[in-house]
């Protein structure tokens, strides 16, 4: 399979929160958290297409990935891929090949406790910063 990241628009909001939807309910369910207006909402209230790219498989839209400036250092977000698509490589090498890009450090992201997306990020060199009951917050820092 071959992935390339294309800049994002206003029109893949809709598309991208669905596949927000999809792809984060088990863990949403697990934690007994999931909304169905609102795991969609968040997304679209957050949604920057400026700091967006959308991941592209074999021609077709599959997944997003955004990387937001804070004050704090860089921020992952929004790192989504189709569910057929997970397991085959392809999320690790959009991780490294972002980390590869020149952001200021360090790297910070949150996933949902018991996600098996965290495995991926400490893979890649990211460690604990702090945790609550839904949470948890990695960073690296280099």
């Amino acid at each position: 399979m071959r992935w390339t990241l294309r800049p994002s628009t206003p029109d893949d909001a809709t598309w991208i929160a669905e596949l927000r939807a999809v792809v984060m309910r088990p863990d949403l369910d697990r934690l007994g958290r999931y909304d169905e207006h609102r795991v969609r909402q968040r997304f679209l209230d957050a949604f920057d297409p400026t700091v967006t790219r959308v991941i592209v498989v074999d021609g077709t839209d599959a997944g997003s990935i955004a990387v937001r400036p804070a004050p704090d250092g860089t921020w992952l977000e929004h790192f989504y891929l189709a569910a057929h698509l997970q397991g085959a490589g392809i999320g690790t090498e959009v991780l490294h090949a972002t980390l590869a890009e020149t952001h200021p450090l360090p790297w910070r992201l949150n996933v949902l406790q018991g996600s098996p997306a965290r495995r991926l990020y400490e893979r890649h060199g990211f460690v604990l910063d702090t945790e609550d009951e839904v949470d948890v917050f990695l960073v690296r820092q280099d």
